[in-house]
C-alpha cells in the first residue's frame, strides 16, 4: 500500500513539473505574440497616417512617437524638404490599450486554467504508463512456483512439431495464457512447416515433369534418331521447349527464394503509370500477332513504385490472357482512379474464365484451376503468386473478376500517392 502511495506521489510530483514547464512556455508564448501585435498595429496606423498626410511612405524621414500621456500621444514627422506632420496619436492609442488589455485578461485566464486543471490532465495522460509501472513493479515482486514452469517444460518436450493436433495443456489456469501463445506459435510454425512442404513436393513435381519428357526424347534419339531425321528434329525440338519451360521454372522459384528472404529490393520512384502501361501493351503487340490489344487510356496517372516490377506484374496478367484467350479475341488493358483516389491498372480478356470458387486459390504457387488452365498452355503455376508478391510490396492489392466460358478480368490497385 505504501508502495502505490510512493508511486501515486512521484506521479504528481512528475506532472507538476511538466505542467510547470508548459504554462511557462504558454506565458512567453503569449507576451511574444502581444508584443509582435502592438507593434504591428502601431505601425500600421504610423504608415497610414504618412500616406495620407504626405501621399507616399518615406522611410529615411525622421519620426517620433510620445506615448505618455497616453491623453496627448502625438505622432511626429519631419520630411527632407522641411515639411512637418503632427498627428495626434491619443485616439488610436487608447483602442490598442483596450484592445491588448482584453486579449490579455484572455490570455491570462487560459494561464490560469492550466494552471488549475493543468496538472490533473497530465497525470490523467500518464495513467497508463503508470499502471504499466504499477503491473511491472507487480510482477517483479511476484513468487515463481518452480514445480509449474517444470510441469509446463515437460508438457513442452513432449510435443511433437510435426503432429498436427497436439497442443500444450498442464490444466493450471495461471499458465493459461502462456499456453495459448505457445499453441499458437506452434499453429503458426506448423502451418509454415505444411506450405514449406507443399512447396517443396509441389516444385519436385514440376521439375520431374520436363526432365521426364527431355529423358523420353533423348532415349528416342538413341533408338531412331541417328536414323530418322523427322525424330532427330522433334526429338531436338522438344528437348528445347521443355529445357526453356525448365530455365523459366527454376528462374521464377529463385526470384520468388530471393523476394521472401528480402533480397530483393523494390526500388520506388514516381512514374506515370499510362506510360508505364502504355509500353507493355507496345511490347506485347510486337511478340503476339495472334491477338487484338485495346487500351482504354485516363488522364495522366502518376504512382509510386518500382517500374521494372509493376511491368513484370503487368507482363504476367497480360501472359495469362493470351493463354486462355482464342486467337484473334480482344485482350483490354485499362488505367485509371477508383473513387477512393486509388490508381489502377487491369486486364481483361474473354477466354476460357473460372469457376468462383478457384479466384481465392489463384495466387497459390503452382495452382492451376482445372485440366483446360494446365500445362498445355506453357504456363509454370508461378506467375501470379510472383505478381502478388511484387504487388503486396507495393502495399497494393488485387480485384479479381471472372467467369467460366464469358472471360476474366484482373484489376491491380496501388496506394495513392502522398
Amino acid at each position: 500500500m505504501n508502495k502505490k502511495a510512493n508511486s501515486t506521489k512521484k506521479v504528481t510530483s512528475i506532472a507538476i513539473k511538466l505542467n510547470a514547464v508548459f504554462v511557462r512556455k504558454l506565458f512567453f508564448k503569449f507576451l511574444v505574440i502581444d508584443v509582435f501585435l502592438i507593434l504591428f498595429l502601431i505601425s500600421t496606423w504610423c504608415i497610414d497616417a504618412e500616406i495620407s498626410f504626405y501621399g507616399k511612405f518615406v522611410p529615411d524621414a525622421k519620426r517620433s512617437l510620445d506615448f505618455f500621456p497616453i491623453e496627448s500621444s502625438t505622432y511626429k514627422v519631419v520630411w527632407d524638404n522641411g515639411k512637418t506632420m503632427i498627428k495626434n496619436a491619443s485616439g488610436y492609442i487608447y483602442i490598442v490599450h483596450r484592445v491588448i488589455t482584453a486579449i490579455a485578461i484572455i490570455e491570462g485566464l487560459s494561464v490560469l486554467k492550466e494552471i488549475i486543471f493543468g496538472t490533473i490532465k497530465i497525470r490523467r495522460t500518464l495513467r497508463p504508463l503508470d499502471e504499466i509501472a504499477e503491473t511491472a513493479s507487480r510482477l517483479s515482486n511476484m513468487t515463481f512456483d518452480e514445480e509449474k514452469f517444470q510441469n509446463l517444460e515437460e508438457a513442452i518436450s513432449k510435443i511433437s512439431p510435426d503432429s498436427s493436433d497436439e497442443k500444450i495443456y498442464t490444466g493450471d489456469s495461471e499458465l493459461r495464457g502462456l499456453e495459448e501463445a505457445i499453441n499458437n506459435l506452434l499453429e503458426r510454425m506448423r502451418d509454415s512447416y505444411r506450405q514449406q512442404a507443399r512447396f517443396v513436393s509441389d516444385a519436385s513435381h514440376e521439375l520431374r515433369t520436363p526432365i521426364s519428357v527431355i529423358q523420353g526424347y533423348a532415349n528416342m534419339l538413341d533408338r531412331w534418331g541417328k536414323e530418322d531425321e523427322s525424330v532427330l528434329n522433334e526429338s531436338i525440338a522438344a528437348i528445347k521447349s521443355e529445357s526453356d519451360n525448365m530455365k523459366n521454372l527454376v528462374e521464377q522459384l529463385l526470384f520468388l527464394a530471393r523476394g521472401i528472404n528480402g533480397k530483393t529490393q523494390i526500388s520506388c520512384k514516381e512514374l506515370l503509370l499510362n506510360d508505364m502501361i502504355n509500353e507493355v501493351l507496345e511490347e506485347s503487340k510486337m511478340i503476339d500477332k495472334n491477338h487484338i490489344y485495346e487500351y482504354n487510356n485516363s488522364e495522366k496517372i502518376i504512382v509510386y513504385g518500382d517500374i521494372g516490377l509493376l511491368k513484370q506484374a503487368a507482363r504476367i496478367l497480360i501472359e495469362n490472357a493470351v493463354k486462355y484467350t482464342d486467337t484473334n479475341e480482344v485482350i483490354i488493358l485499362k488505367t485509371g482512379v477508383n473513387e477512393k483516389g486509388e490508381p489502377y491498372f487491369s486486364i481483361q480478356d474473354n477466354g476460357i474464365g473460372m469457376d468462383e470458387e478457384d479466384i481465392p486459390h489463384i495466387f497459390e504457387r503452382f495452382f492451376r484451376a482445372d485440366t483446360a488452365r494446365g500445362r498445355k498452355n506453357g504456363g509454370t503455376g508461378l506467375g501470379l503468386s510472383i505478381a502478388k508478391w511484387i504487388i503486396d510490396g507495393h502495399k497494393g492489392y488485387f480485384s479479381v473478376l471472372s467467369r467460366k466460358g464469358i472471360g476474366t478480368r484482373i484489376t491491380i490497385f496501388l496506394p495513392k500517392p502522398k
